[in-house]
């Protein structure tokens, strides 16, 4: 069987998918390719280069095409559209973040960052506030899905957690928790606000 990179990589995303990033390692690829491990050298010499271009793939799904604002469009709307995306990305498989946090120089997200970076700049913002806008709301939402996508605490964790002294010691968390997520609420919506001030702060300050 003749394997080359883009194979190996599909199977990877796979992989990904059944067992998380813990579970993807080049000897459990090898086996699901039928293929001995040396095998996979020739494409993908390490784990580091396997999470790298695990992270390609996860982001062009997303990203196929990349395209600046529209004419007229708000660059703080656009940008918020671009983090949405980001986030559907990572949260489209066990672990995106994490497996975007450990690449080595994913080249799809330094096209993103370009883009972004760029259309600021395009629409009058000094490039050192645009780096810094792009930076904080892309670190925002790898951060955000990161914290999405950690693990819950099991029954084991617990068995031991006092509900009402926690209530009785946060008041202020539990009731901010129990207004937020009124029914018709969601996860979604906490980011997109969440995002709504991350962006509102950067514009204020780019002007």
């Amino acid at each position: 069987m003749t394997l080359d990179r883009r194979q190996i990589v599909t199977e990877a995303v796979v992989l990904l998918d059944a067992e998380g990033l813990e579970g993807v390692t080049l000897r459990k690829l090898a086996g699901r390719l039928g293929v001995r491990q040396p095998t996979l050298y020739w494409h993908l010499p390490n784990k580091a280069a396997l999470v790298t271009a695990l992270a390609e793939a996860i982001l062009d799904q997303e990203f196929g095409e990349l395209s600046p604002p529209e004419p007229g469009e708000r660059w703080q709307d656009w940008l918020a559209g671009l983090a949405s995306r980001l986030r559907r990305a990572l949260l489209a498989h066990p672990d995106g973040a994490r497996v975007l946090s450990a690449s080595q120089l994913s080249l799809k997200m330094a096209d993103i960052s370009e883009l972004a970076m760029s259309a600021l700049v395009a629409h009058g913002i000094p490039l050192h506030r645009a780096r810094v806008i792009v930076l904080t709301v892309e670190r925002f939402t790898v951060g955000h899905v990161l914290e999405e996508q950690a693990p819950r605490p099991d029954a084991d964790a617990l068995g031991d957690f006092d509900m009402a002294a926690f209530t009785e010691q946060h008041p202020t968390v539990i009731a901010g928790i129990t207004e937020y997520f009124r029914p018709g609420r969601t996860v979604d919506d906490l980011f997109r606000e969440c995002l709504e001030v991350v962006i509102a702060g950067a514009a204020a300050t780019a002007e």
